[in-house]
C-alpha cells in the first residue's frame, strides 16, 4: 500500500527483518514554563489595589508584588476584539473582529468569529505539545451558532483548546448561567440557594483540568485560559461579601478619585505632571445628587466592589493550587482587562439592564424601593457612569471609547523562574498593547506561529514582543506605532504621541474633529494640542489611515441598528417566515438562535399528551427578573409575562383536557409599548388579558423548551419544573415586521452586554 504517514523504519517480509520507528511527540522542553492568562471583563485601570484603588484585590496584589506591573498597557475598548487579538497576537480587525461576535457585516473585519487564517495561542502551543484548557467567557463565535446546533467550528474545543466550561455569550447569570461544558450545554451543579456562584465553578473546573493533566502527565506543560464573567454586568456577588461593603462607598465618586488618583501618584503608575481629568459629560457632583440618588449609586458601587472581592479570592484559590502541585514558580501568569470600566448603566446606574435596554428609566426614587435586592440573584444590576469613571481614573471616557478611560487598563506579569528576584514589584512604563502578549510569550517559550497552519495561509502575528523589558526596565518601547478603531471612533499612539477622535454616529468621518495629546507628559488626555500643534495631528491622521489599510481596518462602519438586520439572512436559524419548530429534548438556546419574540406579535403552540395532573413548563425564556413562561399547572394553561418583576399572569378558564391537544398563547404588540395575549385550547379561545408593558428586549438568557432551565421566570414554581406529560413539538409564528425600536433595543443591549 502506498505509505502516506511518516515512516522512518524498515518493512521486511518479517519482523525480524525489519526495524520499527516510532514517531517523537510534539514536547517544548522540560524547563517550558506552563502558561496561565487571567482576562478580567470591563475593569478600569484604577480598579485593582495595585493600581491604586481601595477596592480589596489582595491576591492579585500579591501576584504584582512578586511579579511586574504594565502602567501603560492597551486594548482595544469592547470585548471580543480584544480577546480576539490577545488568543492570536494579531489586530482585531485583521482577524475579523472589529466589534462584538454578535455581528457579521459581511466585511471581512467583521466576521462574528476569528478568521481560519489567524492561529490562537491555543492551536500553537497545542501543536508544541501543551494541554490547552479554556474556562469562562468565550464570545469569538457568531451567537447564531452557539446552540446545540451548532456549528461548532469556532467553539473552543475547535480553535485549539483541549477542555472548555463556561459561556459563549458576552455575559451571563452569575448565579443562573447558561453553561458549555466541552461541546454541549449542561446546567449548573448547584443553584443559588445552596451556595453557586459561577466564579467559584470555573475555578473549579479550572483545577480539575489541571490535575487531570499534571496527575498523569507531569512533564507536560498547560495553558489554561481564565476568562470571567466577572467584572461584567450582572454585578452579582455572595451575600456574604456584600455586606462587607455596605456603607464604604457613602463619601462617593468624587472622593474615591481623588483619594485613587492621590494614590496611583504615590505608586508612581502615571508620569509626573499628569492631571485628574475632568468629569465626563453627564456625571455630576457626588455632593449635589439627591439622597436617593446617592443612595443607589453607593450601593451598585458596593455589588461591584464585592463583586470584585469575591473573583480576586477565586483567583488566589487557583495561585494557591498551582502553588502546592509545585508548579507557580515556573508559570508565567499574565492578568489583565479587556477594556476600560463601562459605561451602559448610564447616569443613574440601574437595577435591571434590561430595563435600560427597553429604555426605561429607572430614577432612583423608583429603584430604592428595591435596593436590597442589589448584587443578588434577583438583580441585574450595574452602576452609574460617575463609578464608571471612578474606575478609570484618572482619564475620561469609559468603554467604547478609543480615549484613555477605554483603552488603557491594567496589567500584571508574573513568573518568579523569569524574573529575577530584584526585578519583581517594579513596573514597566513602555506603551503594550494586548497583541503584544502572544508576541512576548512565543518569545520567552522560543515558539513560532506557522506561516501555513492545516492547509491555511495564516497572517503574520502583528504583535511586538516586549521580553526584552522582562529584565531590562529601561528596555525601548518595541510596540511605537498602534491604531484603535470603534464603530467609527479613532485613535492611533505612536512614540508617546496620540490623536483621537470621538465619532458620532452619522457624523462625517472626514470633518469631524482629531484631538492631540502628548501622553508622555499628559496621560489623562487634559491638554489638547490639536490647535497648536496641527501638522503634528496631521501627521498621526495619516498614519492612522495608513494602518488602517494595512490592518484591514476600513471600511468605517458605524452601524448598530442595521447589523441585527444583516444577521438575518440565508443559512441561519432564523427562517425568512419567522416559523421555528422546536421538538423535545432540546438543550438550552442562547438568545441569538431562538426564536425571535421580542418586541414582536407572535403565536406560541405546543402539542401535548397528557393525563390529568401532568403539569410543567412547556417553553419559558429569561430568568425571575425577565421574561415569560408557558406551562400547565393544577390541570390549568398558564402564561405568566414577567416585564421586570410585574408579572402578568392568565390562566385558561376552562381544564386541559386528557389527551392529545394544542395548547396556544397568541401574544400580540398593539402599540409602541402594550400588548395583548390570548390563550387557546384546540383553537378555543380560553382567556384573555392586556400586557401593559410589551418588552422589546427580555433577557440575555435564552429559551428551553419542556422546562425552566436557570432561575425561574414565574413565581408560580420552583425550576425546571419539567413537562411530566408529552410534548411533541412546540411551533413559534413570530411576525415578520421587525419594529425600529426594537432594532433600536437590541443594539443597545448588544453593545452593552459586551
Amino acid at each position: 500500500m502506498d505509505q502516506l504517514e511518516e515512516f522512518d523504519g524498515v518493512i521486511a517480509p518479517t519482523q525480524a527483518e525489519s526495524r520499527p520507528w516510532w514517531p517523537e511527540a510534539p514536547h517544548p522542553g522540560e524547563d517550558a514554563p506552563d502558561v496561565v492568562v487571567i482576562l478580567l471583563d470591563d475593569t478600569g485601570f484604577s480598579h485593582l489595589g495595585c493600581f491604586g484603588s481601595d477596592l480589596a484585590t489582595p491576591h492579585i496584589d500579591a501576584l504584582a508584588a512578586g511579579g511586574l506591573r504594565y502602567s501603560n498597557f492597551h486594548v482595544t475598548p469592547l470585548c471580543s476584539p480584544t480577546r480576539a487579538a490577545l488568543l492570536t497576537g494579531r489586530n482585531h480587525h485583521t482577524v475579523g473582529m472589529r466589534a462584538v461576535s454578535n455581528f457579521d457585516s459581511g466585511y471581512p473585519h467583521m466576521r462574528g468569529h476569528i478568521s481560519n487564517h489567524a492561529t490562537t495561542m491555543a492551536e500553537v502551543l497545542r501543536d508544541e505539545g501543551y494541554a490547552t484548557f479554556a474556562v469562562g467567557k468565550w464570545h469569538l463565535c457568531a451567537m447564531e451558532s452557539a446552540s446545540a446546533a451548532g456549528p461548532y467550528d469556532q467553539w473552543p474545543l475547535q480553535r485549539g483548546f483541549d477542555r472548555f466550561y463556561g459561556f459563549l455569550e458576552g455575559e451571563t447569570d452569575q448565579f443562573s448561567p447558561d453553561l458549555v461544558y466541552d461541546n454541549h450545554q449542561v446546567e449548573p451543579p448547584r443553584r443559588p440557594e445552596e451556595g453557586y456562584h459561577l466564579s467559584e465553578d470555573l475555578i473549579d473546573h479550572a483545577i480539575s483540568f489541571i490535575h487531570d493533566s499534571v496527575s498523569i502527565r507531569p512533564d507536560r506543560p498547560f495553558f489554561t485560559y481564565l476568562a470571567f464573567g466577572a467584572m461584567h454586568a450582572p454585578h452579582q456577588a455572595p451575600p456574604e461579601y456584600l455586606a462587607r461593603w455596605r456603607g464604604r462607598f457613602d463619601d462617593g465618586w468624587d472622593a474615591a478619585r481623588d483619594r485613587w488618583f492621590a494614590r496611583q501618584q504615590e505608586l508612581g503608575l502615571l508620569p509626573e505632571g499628569t492631571e485628574l481629568a475632568p468629569r465626563n459629560p453627564g456625571v455630576e457632583a457626588w455632593d449635589s445628587l439627591p439622597e436617593n440618588q446617592r443612595l443607589l449609586a453607593a450601593r451598585l458601587q458596593e455589588a461591584f466592589a464585592a463583586f470584585l472581592e469575591h473573583t480576586d479570592d477565586q483567583i488566589g484559590r487557583l495561585l494557591a493550587e498551582l502553588d502546592r502541585l509545585g508548579r507557580l514558580e515556573n508559570t508565567i501568569v499574565v492578568l489583565l482587562s479587556d477594556n476600560g470600566a463601562s459605561q451602559e448603566g448610564g447616569p443613574f446606574g440601574v437595577m435591571h439592564e434590561m430595563k435600560y435596554f427597553n429604555m426605561i428609566v429607572e430614577t432612583p426614587d423608583e429603584a430604592v424601593g428595591r435596593i436590597d435586592d442589589i448584587g443578588g440573584p434577583h438583580s441585574h444590576a450595574n452602576y452609574p457612569w460617575g463609578w464608571a469613571q471612578a474606575g478609570n481614573t484618572p482619564f475620561k471616557w469609559y468603554k467604547q471609547n478609543t480615549h484613555e478611560g477605554g483603552v488603557h487598563v491594567p496589567m500584571v506579569m508574573h513568573w518568579p523562574n523569569g524574573i529575577a528576584a530584584e526585578q519583581r514589584g517594579t513596573k514597566r512604563n513602555q506603551f503594550v498593547f494586548v497583541s503584544d502578549i502572544v508576541a512576548t510569550l512565543y518569545d520567552v517559550l522560543g515558539v513560532q506561529a506557522p506561516d501555513v497552519y492545516r492547509g491555511v495561509p495564516q497572517h503574520p502575528v502583528s504583535g511586538r514582543s516586549f521580553a526584552a523589558a522582562l529584565t531590562d526596565p529601561a528596555a525601548p518601547t518595541a510596540n511605537t506605532l498602534q491604531y484603535f478603531e470603534n464603530g467609527g471612533s479613532r485613535a492611533l499612539v505612536h512614540n508617546g504621541w496620540k490623536a483621537v477622535c470621538k465619532h458620532d454616529k452619522g457624523a462625517d468621518f472626514e470633518t469631524e474633529p482629531w484631538e492631540l495629546y502628548h501622553l508622555d507628559v499628559d496621560a489623562s488626555e487634559c491638554n489638547n494640542l490639536a490647535e497648536s500643534m496641527p501638522d503634528k495631528l496631521a501627521e498621526l491622521i495619516a498614519l492612522w489611515w495608513s494602518e488602517a489599510e494595512v490592518h484591514g481596518v476600513l471600511p468605517l462602519d458605524d452601524r448598530g441598528i442595521e447589523l441585527f438586520g444583516v444577521r438575518f439572512r440565508d443559512r441561519s436559524p432564523h427562517p425568512e417566515n419567522r416559523r421555528y419548530v422546536y421538538r423535545p429534548p432540546m438543550s438550552p438556546m442562547p438568545g441569538q438562535a431562538s426564536a425571535s419574540v421580542g418586541g414582536r406579535s407572535f403565536d406560541l403552540t405546543a402539542t401535548v399528551t397528557r393525563s390529568r395532573g401532568d403539569e410543567g413548563v412547556l417553553y419559558a425564556t429569561g430568568t425571575e427578573n425577565s421574561g415569560f413562561s408557558f406551562f400547565v399547572q393544577n390541570d390549568r394553561l398558564v402564561f405568566d409575562y414577567n416585564a421586570f418583576d410585574a408579572h402578568t399572569v392568565l390562566e385558561s378558564n376552562v381544564e386541559v383536557p386528557e389527551g392529545t391537544s394544542t395548547l396556544t398563547v397568541k401574544v400580540r404588540r398593539l402599540g409602541s409599548r402594550v400588548g395583548a395575549a390570548e390563550l387557546e385550547i384546540d383553537d378555543q379561545p380560553v382567556g384573555n388579558v392586556d400586557l401593559p408593558f410589551f418588552m422589546l428586549m427580555m433577557s440575555s438568557v435564552g429559551p428551553s423548551v419542556g422546562y425552566d432551565h436557570g432561575s425561574a421566570v414565574s413565581t408560580r414554581y420552583a425550576s425546571p419544573f419539567h413537562f411530566t406529560g408529552t410534548l411533541h413539538e412546540v411551533v413559534i409564528q413570530a411576525s415578520p415586521e421587525r419594529f425600529a425600536d426594537v432594532q433600536a433595543a437590541g443594539h443597545a443591549a448588544e453593545m452593552g452586554r459586551q
